[in-house]
């Protein structure tokens, strides 16, 4: 049986080398790959984020947010990772930017990589900003740097099987099913189905729901 989180870090600890070795010149050292749903966000790089307790040992963070996996290719999955060790080359061997602006040594970098920056991700946009994606450039280093991986076998990344809206839409559902009801006289609560008629076991009186409350408020 395929264990799941072993096939998860072992592809992407074999990109992250591949990507190295073809687009970084093995200058870059090892990291941490982690997974984290940043809103918003395909991926992002903490320089020096993580490290033994000791303080022997530190190192970087790549994260790449896996809620964006089933929509994209592997290809524009794995060029967020290259994105990011671009952003790590630059902690360790360029000038970044304080604020972690995407700056015009980044952006040269990235060019470098084949990975054209944009602040829309789409042709025509700004390749500097506080905010900064990318679009892969046809034919270029990263294209075809994926393109050996893929063809030597490479494993799909796995994608989330749950659809967020559907699950949005189920809890929204599941908290309008319940209304909090409170007695009047001690302040008990209770919870219950809208237009349920419940009555104050200590008070023995008409509890009063949020609902009434707001219906009757000024």
């Amino acid at each position: 049986m395929t264990n799941p989180t072993k096939s998860t870090y072992d592809a992407l600890n074999r990109a992250y080398d591949h990507f190295n070795k073809r687009l970084f010149s093995g200058q870059l050292p090892p990291c941490l790959i982690t997974m984290q749903r940043k809103a918003k966000a395909y991926g992002y790089f903490a320089g020096g984020r993580f490290g033994s307790k000791d303080g022997g040992e530190v190192t970087d963070e790549i994260a790449l947010n896996p809620s964006h996996f089933k929509a994209r290719t592997d290809e524009q999955s794995l060029s967020t990772l290259a994105h990011e060790m671009a952003h790590l080359w630059q902690h360790h061997f360029g000038k970044p930017s304080r604020s972690g602006y995407h700056n015009k040594e980044w952006a040269e970098k990235m060019h470098d990589i084949g990975l054209h920056p944009s602040d829309t991700g789409q042709p025509g946009g700004k390749e500097t900003g506080q905010s900064c994606s990318h679009y892969i450039i046809e034919g270029g280093p990263y294209a075809r740097a994926y393109a050996d991986l893929a063809g030597k076998g490479f494993q799909a990344l796995y994608v989330e099987l749950w659809d967020d809206a559907e699950a949005k839409k189920k809890r929204k559902a599941k908290a309008a099913s319940k209304t909090k009801y409170t007695c009047p006289d001690c302040d008990a609560h209770a919870w219950a189905k809208p237009g349920t008629r419940l009555i104050c076991g200590e008070c023995e009186i008409l509890m009063l729901s949020d609902n009434d409350d707001e219906e009757g408020g000024e």
